[in-house]
């Protein structure tokens, strides 16, 4: 295991001669940068009483980029050294063709720090790993005697990168992430129904090993399988619905979110594309997009182009105002770039991506939105969700709803799906509640085959008339 920081200009490449290579590569071009990284990922999972997976991961690499236009050439390797760079230029320039293009400006420099930089491996000894997750799984074990099977995970990473411009722009960020999830199995005169809890962010593994961190996680995870148990199939129609705070913002970022991002808005393929300016979402409905919450799992100091991340209000009471962008996209759209370009890792080029996105609350008291609900459904877990981005629409499972009629909660139900598209949904919203929360941090984010750690939020919401697909009327 690496003990030593991630120095590649100390270690394997003369900083003066890499940038002479990176301004062979972007020579006429608009833009470019040599993103150079280092990742080191460890996840155990206990899983029925035993240790099922122990695995550390470690990779290193380099991506070089050099953008002209609409097009960019990149090339990338796991070898960082003079020899491939000097490789990848060549394959980098073959965007660039004849050049002419001006060099963009670099981003601005920041000294601010959102997150720890020490070593969430290192940070905590394997046998402690260990003996937490057998502490897990015996006391999910010991406080129900329902409970049947356990899987409790212990994940951390550190991925440390540096970011070269072509003017000589230098920047570094050394960025943790942590996790623990746990789910539960329960069984009662035959019936099996399963409940998961988890969350983390760029934050040591101390904090969440802490007894009472994990076993709040159990208990939810043990409360959520004990709802389903009891569970009624969900019913089919069109109805209103009242989402609960926190987590269930990734419908926001599924249905609303993508369709927010520069380059589906460029091309024309979102369904916002052209309406900047105008009324997007209900009166009140305002959606920001901040990757600079401290030790949030979707927190960025700076994106993978050195643009330091934002506050970036998306939708402010109900209008479009703004899109996330990478250097490219804000370059072509005349816009300034917001901080949303991300990549996977060093064998990816970036691309306007979400960081922390979420609904601000309203003033409306919670209990007052669902008591106001007369026939529908109030879902407070999301599991998997499919959507296009070209119309929005979406279809979401839940993992925790309930029946309301007359404004009472009822029985919870399963099976229950959530079906519709974003911009409809936007301007459905009925009611914001005060208690706009973020999810425990837990999200990931796919985007072209580039996955990439997010956050969600939002307060309670009612939404009007979203079809609910179920088991029947």
């Amino acid at each position: 295991m690496a003990d030593t920081d991630f120095r590649p200009f100390q270690t394997m490449l003369d900083h003066d001669a890499a940038l002479r290579k990176l301004q062979e590569a972007t020579a006429g071009a608009d833009d470019g940068e040599l993103f150079l990284e280092r990742r080191r990922a460890e996840a155990l999972v206990f899983d029925d009483g035993r240790v099922k997976t122990a695995s550390y991961d470690a990779t290193e690499g380099f991506g070089l980029r050099a953008v002209r236009g609409e097009v960019s050439g990149y090339a990338h390797s796991s070898e960082i050294s003079d020899a491939a760079l000097t490789r990848a230029v060549a394959t980098a320039r073959l965007a660039v063709g004849e050049g002419g293009g001006t060099l963009a400006a670099g981003p601005q420099a920041t000294n601010r720090h959102l997150y720890t930089d020490a070593d969430p491996i290192a940070g905590v000894e394997f046998p402690v790993k260990l003996e937490t997750l057998r502490a897990i799984d015996a006391f999910a074990r010991d406080v129900d005697p329902r409970v049947v099977q356990v899987t409790a995970t212990i994940a951390a990473s550190l991925q440390e990168v540096e970011i070269l411009r072509p003017d000589g722009q230098h920047m570094r960020d050394v960025r943790p992430m942590t996790r623990v999830n746990v789910s539960v199995i329960v069984e009662d005169q035959g019936r099996r129904e399963q409940g998961t809890a988890g969350g983390g962010g760029r934050v040591g593994l101390d904090g969440l090993l802490d007894p009472a961190d994990w076993q709040a996680k159990a208990q939810e995870a043990l409360r959520i399988a004990l709802v389903n148990l009891r569970a009624e199939p969900a019913p089919a129609g069109i109805m209103d619905v009242v989402l609960g705070p926190g987590w269930p913002g990734i419908l926001l970022h599924e249905a609303v979110g993508h369709g927010l991002e520069g380059d589906f808005n460029r091309k024309g393929s979102s369904a916002f594309a052209g309406l900047m300016g105008q009324r997007v979402a209900a009166p009140g409905v305002t959606v920001l997009d901040d990757g600079t919450i401290p030790d949030r799992r979707g927190s960025i100091t700076f994106d993978d182009e050195g643009t330091p991340s934002g506050r970036n209000v998306l939708i402010e009471d109900g209008i479009l105002v703004g899109f996330m962008q990478d250097r490219q996209n804000a370059r072509l759209m005349g816009v300034e770039p917001t901080g949303n370009g991300r990549r996977e890792s060093y064998a990816h080029a970036p691309m306007p991506r979400m960081t922390n996105t979420y609904m601000l609350g309203g003033d409306a008291d919670p209990g007052d939105i669902v008591a106001d609900l007369k026939d529908g459904i109030y879902a407070v877990g999301f599991g998997g969700g499919q959507v296009d981005i070209t119309n929005g629409k979406f279809v979401f499972s839940c993992t925790e709803a309930y029946r309301v009629k007359n404004g009472k909660v009822g029985a919870p139900v399963k099976g229950a799906t959530l079906i519709g598209d974003g911009a409809t949904a936007l301007q459905q919203i009925r009611a914001l509640g005060n208690d706009m929360a973020l999810d425990p941090g837990m999200g990931n984010c796919g985007k072209a085959g580039q996955w990439v750690p997010v956050g969600v939020g939002q307060p309670t919401v009612m939404i009007g008339g979203l079809t609910v697909g179920g088991a029947g009327a």
